[in-house]
């Protein structure tokens, strides 16, 4: 067998021990091997067949067996090859110790025939242990008081290894304060001290950590350590001290009690009692420090114990003591400044001065109102304050200076839409949550004189009866004035002016304060209907303001007015009144016509007609109810008078109804008797006629114009009432009423209008009834009244609504 072996010099030296110990086994007759400790699995330990002189086949046959006391399987034979290898870790020091000389008996056995050999394994040491101490860390503890060169024993390290890779040496790492010193009696018994080369300060080094070393002998040495931990014990040579010589702390104000302001950590370089701190004010603190504040004398925390008030200290200046228990005690000193910190609690004050009212309502802009400061006893945000107004009135605030403004007017004043105003100003400061405050002032402003009187409407419609008592009360003008004191004292006055020859006031007169307005004598329709006027209504201010009202008073009338005949021809005398007839007229036939007008209107001049009752019921005569003709019954018979006494009433419509009487001799006369009568009569009824129908023409022409321009006028009326926004009151449109006479088959109209009349004495009147006159008679008729023409001849009615022009125009017509 061939064995190839790759190492180094350490290898080579090994391998040729092993071959001189193997001749040398071989020639005592015991075979004796080496093999070093630690070495691996199935690493060469010899060719124990054939050192023993066996074949290699033999050995399976022989049952060859090696057997060992100690520990049979640490080393193992190859039956294939015959070689020893190690089969097992074999550690040295487990087998044998300390001791010099460690080896491994083997016994070899083999049989047919038995025979027993013995083999010695020498177990070689390798450094494969390091040194070791006995504890991981050694502790001493020296007082910092030791004098220089003491000296403190150390114990020192085992190598489980022998011989050289037993040998140790001590080294200790660098420092000031210590050195080693090893001394040995022997081998087995060196001793290991350290001495003190400085002096100990505990309170510079309470401890040393060293490091002891120990270094074995072998190839390559190994080494093992371990931590010297040198406790400095204490002397009580120092006195507290605090981390800060002076302690600054904020803390808000308003804090509750007992709200911890710092807590002190005062430390002694001392230990133990020497180290034991109690905490303390200094004597020297004032009392109101003492008042606010207490501190814990173990564990140095100051809380606070009265109410800290940023505006009245905002700083404390407390100077504590930390006093340790030593012998002789001694002690440290700080400063703890306490800053109290602003908090928002308290609420802004706002001041008003010098107060310009009241404030006139034609004030400027700009016109300073009042002045207003502010203040708040907080500091930085909590103490800016600002200012504003309440919302919606004419002022605003100007600043002038820090913390003052100016309230003045924004907008223009009006006292008669806001007479006062009630302004609220805020003032809100900047913390967090902000307070505010308010003030408020009353601003009153004062009245100017820039509204005139005014009345509810422009004009009024009053409606008076005629015959009214001297200084009757027809009416109350009533102006309101916007204005307040004597701008708004208002006086009545009439407008003067002429009515027709007289002046206005001669007529009627107005109370200057109560705007009553009388009628100073009686009114008579007749001669006056619509009386127009204007009352002035002037404040009491400084320059005056006025204004006016038209009155419209209309007269309205009484039946006060009996029915007045015209009588004509010379045949009459007073009211009585003489025709001739024919006795042979036939029934029917008009004999004669009596004629009345009534110089009221309405009803009142609305005329009947009707025969006295002493004419007695065989009257062959008759008279129409409206139109005054007298026409025959029946036929005339000789049994009747020749001369017939008529007694006609005329009789108006008025309350009371007010009458006149009229007398018609009527002669009954033969037709021998009447030719020339009737040649006379019927040659004035010809003339009569034929100018009675030129009248009527030009009449019709002037009645159909008038009322034409009479419709214009009340549609023009009309649309404007319709337009005109309704007032309260109780005037309100009236319904015309039609009043029809079937009797003389034509019609009366009566018109009821409805006019407004605000006089205050009851509810407005609203009848007006005019009737339409008659035309005038025709010549030659003997009867003539004066008063209303039915004109039932040719069935015409004139409108009642323009009396007075077709008067005017039969005047002209007549002329």
């Amino acid at each position: 067998m061939v064995f190839s072996w790759r190492g180094g010099p350490d290898s080579r030296r090994l391998l040729l021990s092993l071959l001189l110990f193997t001749i040398w086994a071989a020639g005592s007759g015991q075979l004796h091997y080496s093999v070093p400790e630690e070495a691996k699995h199935g690493t060469f330990v010899g060719r124990i067949a054939q050192d023993l002189g066996l074949e290699l086949a033999e050995l399976v046959p022989r049952l060859f067996r090696v057997a060992s006391k100690d520990r049979g399987d640490l080393l193992e034979v190859n039956l294939q090859n015959g070689i020893l290898f190690v089969n097992s870790r074999i550690d040295r020091e487990e087998l044998c110790g300390r001791s010099a000389e460690c080896s491994i008996h083997l016994e070899v056995i083999v049989d047919r025939p038995l025979q027993v050999f013995h083999v010695e394994v020498e177990v070689r040491d390798i450094n494969d242990n390091p040194p070791v101490f006995p504890v991981k860390e050694q502790k001493l503890r020296i007082s910092e008081s030791r004098m220089l060169d003491s000296r403190f024993l150390l114990e020192g390290a085992s190598d489980a290894d022998i011989g050289a890779n037993s040998i140790v040496t001590y080294r200790l790492d660098s420092n000031d304060y210590f050195t080693l010193i090893v001394s040995s009696k022997n081998e087995e018994n060196k001793q290991v001290e350290l001495i003190l080369r400085k002096s100990l300060d505990r309170e510079d080094a309470p401890e040393h950590k060293l490091l002891l070393t120990a270094t074995d002998g072998g190839k390559p040495e190994l080494t093992g350590s371990v931590q010297l931990l040198v406790t400095v014990l204490d002397v009580n040579d120092n006195a507290p001290t605090f981390q800060q010589s002076e302690y600054e702390v904020r803390i808000l104000e308003n804090s509750d009690n007992g709200t911890t302001v710092v807590r002190l950590n005062a430390s002694d370089r001392d230990e133990g009692t020497n180290s034991a701190i109690s905490y303390s004010f200094n004597r020297l603190v004032p009392p109101m420090v003492l008042e606010k504040f207490s501190i814990d004398t173990d564990t140095g925390e100051i809380v606070i114990q009265g109410n800290l008030d940023f505006e009245q200290v905002n700083v404390y200046k407390i100077r504590v003591d930390a006093t340790d228990k030593g012998h002789p005690p001694m002690a440290g000193h700080c400063t703890v400044l306490v800053k109290v910190l602003d908090e928002n609690d308290n609420v802004p004050e706002i001041t008003l001065t010098s107060l310009s009212l009241p404030v006139r309502e034609d004030a400027a802009l700009g016109t300073v109102i009042a002045l207003v400061s502010v203040s708040d006893l907080d500091s930085g945000v909590n103490g800016q304050v600002t200012c504003s107004l309440s919302p919606h009135v004419p002022f605003k605030l100007v600043s002038t200076f820090k913390n003052y403004y100016s309230l003045v007017l924004d907008s223009a004043l009006d006292r008669e839409t806001i007479a006062n105003y009630h302004v609220v100003v805020t003032a809100r400061d900047g913390g967090s949550p902000s307070l505010w405050a308010t003030a408020s002032v009353s601003v009153e402003v004062a009245d100017v004189n820039d509204n005139a009187p005014t009345f509810a409407q422009p004009e009024y419609t009053v409606f008076v009866k005629e015959n009214n008592p001297p200084g009757a009360h027809i009416f109350t003008v009533s102006a309101m004035d916007a204005d307040a004191q004597e701008n708004a004292l208002v006086s009545y006055s009439l407008v003067e002016r002429r009515v027709g020859e007289r002046l206005l006031s001669s007529y009627v007169s107005v109370h200057a304060e109560s705007g009553k307005v009388f009628a100073l004598q009686p009114l008579d329709h007749e001669e006056l209907e619509l009386l127009q006027f204007q009352v002035s209504a002037r404040d009491a201010g400084v320059p005056s303001l006025g204004s006016n009202v038209t009155l419209q008073v209309f007269v309205l009338d009484e039946n006060d007015n009996a029915p007045a005949l015209l009588l004509a021809g010379t045949e009459g005398l007073g009211n009585v009144a003489t025709d001739s007839i024919l006795r042979s007229v036939s029934a029917g036939q008009v004999v004669a016509k009596v004629r009345a007008v009534d110089s009221d209107s309405g009803y009142n001049a609305w005329l009947s007609y009707e025969l006295h009752p002493s004419v007695g019921p065989r009257s062959p005569f008759r008279v129409g109810l409206y139109t005054g003709e007298i026409s025959t019954t029946r036929a005339l018979d000789e049994l009747d008078p020749p001369r017939q006494r008529l007694l006609v009433l005329v009789k108006d419509h008025g309350e009371p109804a007010l009458t006149s009487t009229a007398t018609i001799l009527v002669s009954l006369v033969e037709s021998s008797q009447a030719p020339k009568a009737s040649s006379q009569a019927s040659g004035r009824a010809s003339v009569s006629e034929a100018s009675l129908v030129d009248v009527n023409v030009y009449l019709i022409i002037a009645i159909c114009a008038v009322s034409s321009l009479l419709v214009l006028t009340l549609l023009l009326y009309t649309a404007l009432r319709c337009s005109a926004t309704p007032t309260q009151g109780t005037c309100g449109p009236g319904k015309p009423v039609l009043v029809c006479s079937s009797e003389v088959g034509t019609w009366s109209y009566s018109q009821q209008r409805r006019q407004r009349v605000c006089s205050g004495e009851g509810p407005p009147k609203t009848d007006l009834m005019a009737f339409s006159p008659s035309l005038p008679p025709r010549p030659g008729s003997e009867v003539i009244g004066e008063g209303q023409d039915l004109n039932v001849d040719h069935g015409f009615q004139v409108s009642p609504f323009i009396f007075r022009i077709i008067s005017l125009w039969k005047n002209f017509l007549l002329c």
